[in-house]
């Protein structure tokens, strides 16, 4: 029979929302009280007079815990947290009420956990961001992001360094949730190929967002420059940290664009959140 335990986070306001890392070790949690807490709640090692496996903590120590981190730098309640995959570091990002998504990095200190500081103030937005997803991370390290001024956008962080921001109209009435799709087709990894050949599944980008209009729209990636099938439309992405206009501005080339492939509809209400 499963327990549970409640943790004191400090918070000073409403908790809206709590992830716990890749590896289940650190959790983040955001507030009203516009600050995220990180919390480790597998070390110290316990083992032994508590009765917990070693690198664990007891039931009790994580019920007392207190965070290893404050992050500030929102001026207003925070929405989500979201971690990245592990393999681009130990990086959180957070969206706001203020419009701003942050986006958070951990560099070591040599001793003891480390420091974060913000390496990403993404503020294209006009009014509240309300959600945030990291893509599947064999596509990269990409973050979308959801805003109650109907638009979308996708952050894409380059080999140079740089991020490239893509921003489209996803909504008319606002915009409440995103969720990725995974990066390959149902039964791509198991299509037989020629003998010989070793061919891996093409990546698809390909994320769901839900809507203030009842409506919930599915998205992929069409870096083609030809005009999309019938019954679709192509959103051109407006890449506004390298100049481009519209049509430009997604993770594979100028060409790049968001299409509607799918409009599900059935809500009566506004839909607040798709998995």
């Amino acid at each position: 029979m499963s327990k549970s335990t409640s943790i004191e986070t400090s918070h000073e306001d409403m908790i809206h929302d709590a992830q716990l890392d890749y590896y289940g070790k650190r959790l983040a949690t955001c507030s009203s009280d516009r600050t995220i807490k990180v919390f480790d709640v597998t070390s110290p090692a316990t083992g032994g007079a508590t009765g917990g496996a070693a690198g664990a903590k007891s039931m009790t120590q994580i019920k007392s815990n207190t965070p290893t981190h404050t992050l500030t730098g929102h001026t207003g309640p925070v929405w989500q947290v979201a971690w990245a995959h592990p393999k681009y570091g130990s990086i959180l990002a957070s969206c706001s009420y203020d419009g701003k998504v942050l986006i958070w990095k951990e560099t070591s200190t040599g001793a003891g956990s480390g420091k974060w500081t913000t390496i990403k103030e993404h503020s294209l937005h006009g009014a509240s961001v309300n959600s945030i997803a990291w893509a599947p991370h064999e596509l990269g390290a990409i973050l979308a992001c959801a805003s109650s001024d109907g638009k979308v956008s996708v952050l894409t962080f380059k080999n140079d360094g740089t991020w490239d921001a893509c921003l489209f109209t996803a909504h008319a009435t606002g915009c409440n949730a995103i969720s990725w799709a995974p990066s390959v087709l149902p039964g791509s990894l198991i299509v037989p190929h020629p003998s010989g050949t070793s061919q891996h599944p093409t990546p698809i980008q390909r994320f769901i967002t839900a809507g203030s209009d009842n409506l919930l729209k599915v998205w992929t990636i069409n870096t083609n420059s030809t005009a999309p099938s019938s019954g679709s439309f192509s959103t051109p992405g407006i890449d506004l940290t390298a100049g481009g206009g519209a049509g430009a501005g997604a993770a594979n080339g100028s060409n790049a664009t968001w299409l509607l492939e799918e409009t599900l509809d059935g809500h009566k209400d506004w839909v607040r959140d798709v998995a």
